[in-house]
């Protein structure tokens, strides 16, 4: 007998999956999608999770693996190993049904055109070591391309552009695949202010010419961590729509600095653009209890507000969630952060802090009466929609 390889060995595995995904859909009205749960999703939510495009605009893929170089661990991960990602590890992902995901990290200090060079090689490097399961999305075909051959779509992007010292380098980093930046992470940077600075200036002279780069390359321009005023220039600068990957609403979480306010939300419609709702718990609600209801409620908010063409999801954590994270990561992690954030002794949304979340979105959608049109919008079309409109028009 020949020995099975690894590649045919996840084969059979997805074959396994698809065959424990069509069975039950035949008569049942909901049963336990996974072994090692009890928890019943309805068939009708997982009829559209099958059929959609899943994107999350902001999912770190694995939240130590990335974190791992800033915080000096060096301790073997899929970046520095990639023969350690395993057909178990990713059958996790295809079982989350998430087929696009953001990837972005905040990166900021002096060295930062050298430290995000380096993050998007590393990426680079294990999409390549990896180009059966992933695949690099850089344009608007591939979104679709990810379901057609069965691959974990991977966009390249960074939660900052303190790394763009001149507008040559939006070009260079264009080059490396990079197609999201985020003008500025909490903090200020030359380009505009962050949420938790105490002052908002708005966009500068050279932020103008960064984003104005970024349009004529076909760079998505993202506000999520911005000041109120810089996020509202954005929309005034920009000529593509301009995203808000991974924020919520600051009417249902009144004094928090990360939570986009109704102009902005506003704005960020007129433009064109789609709003990702976040599972960070201090950023959904600033009290307890924090749950998938709570999160749905922010959903509604947009959806009420400008429409429910521009909400999508942008988690703002990896399949497990930071409160999976080792101790001193978390330490370590919230130690980065201004009290501002108002961080809880739990980090993640209940019931939307697994990596099976997506299901029970949907499900939350369901007994919220969203039609199933606007269900596939929320899970990924509009998300796809918007990132063919900004790729795709290059001044």
């Amino acid at each position: 007998m020949k020995p099975v390889t690894r590649r045919q060995t996840i084969k059979r595995l997805a074959a396994l999956a698809a065959g424990t995904l069509a069975a039950p859909m035949i008569n049942r009205g909901s049963f336990a999608l996974f072994a090692q749960s009890t928890t019943k999703y309805s068939t009708h939510a997982i009829d559209l999770l099958q059929r959609s495009t899943v994107i999350d605009m902001l999912n770190p893929f694995t939240l130590v693996g990335v974190l791992a170089p800033f915080i000096g661990d060096k301790r073997p991960t899929w970046f520095t190993n990639p023969e350690t990602f395993s057909a178990a590890d990713l059958q996790r992902f295809k079982d989350s049904r998430i087929d696009v995901m953001h990837i972005g990290v905040g990166i900021d200090g002096p060295d930062a055109f050298e430290k995000t060079a380096s993050f998007l090689g590393r990426w680079n490097g294990f999409i390549a070591h990896q180009d059966d399961h992933l695949m690099r999305v850089d344009e608007p075909a591939r979104i679709d391309a990810t379901r057609k051959e069965g691959k974990i779509g991977i966009i390249l992007g960074v939660q900052n552009s303190e790394h763009f010292r001149t507008p040559d380098d939006v070009d260079y980093f264009y080059q490396l695949g990079q197609r999201v930046s985020l003008l500025t992470y909490n903090s200020r940077n030359m380009i505009g202010n962050g949420s938790t600075e105490r002052r908002d200036d708005g966009i500068s002279d050279f932020g103008i010419k960064i984003v104005e780069r970024m349009n004529k390359v076909g760079m998505a321009v993202d506000t999520a961590h911005c000041g109120d005023r810089t996020t509202l220039e954005a929309f005034e600068i920009s000529k593509a729509p301009v995203l808000i990957t991974h924020s919520n609403c600051r009417a249902l979480n009144p004094n928090h600095p990360r939570c986009k306010t109704d102009d902005a939300i506003r704005k960020m419609a007129e433009k064109g653009g789609v709003m990702g709702i976040t599972g960070v718990r201090n950023f959904v609600s600033p009290k307890e209890p924090t749950t998938i209801e709570t999160l749905l409620d922010h959903f509604d908010y947009v959806t009420k507000l400008v429409g429910v063409e521009h909400v999508g999801v942008g988690s703002d954590y990896d399949l497990d969630g930071y409160d999976a994270m080792p101790d001193d990561y978390k330490k370590w992690l919230r130690g980065l952060y201004k009290p501002s954030y108002g961080f809880r002794d739990k980090m993640d949304t209940d019931g939307f802090n697994h990596y099976k979340r997506m299901f029970g979105l949907t499900d939350g959608l369901i007994r919220r009466r969203y039609s199933d049109a606007d269900i596939e919008l929320i899970l990924g079309g509009n998300f796809r929609r918007v990132l063919d409109q900004i790729w795709s028009a290059k001044s």
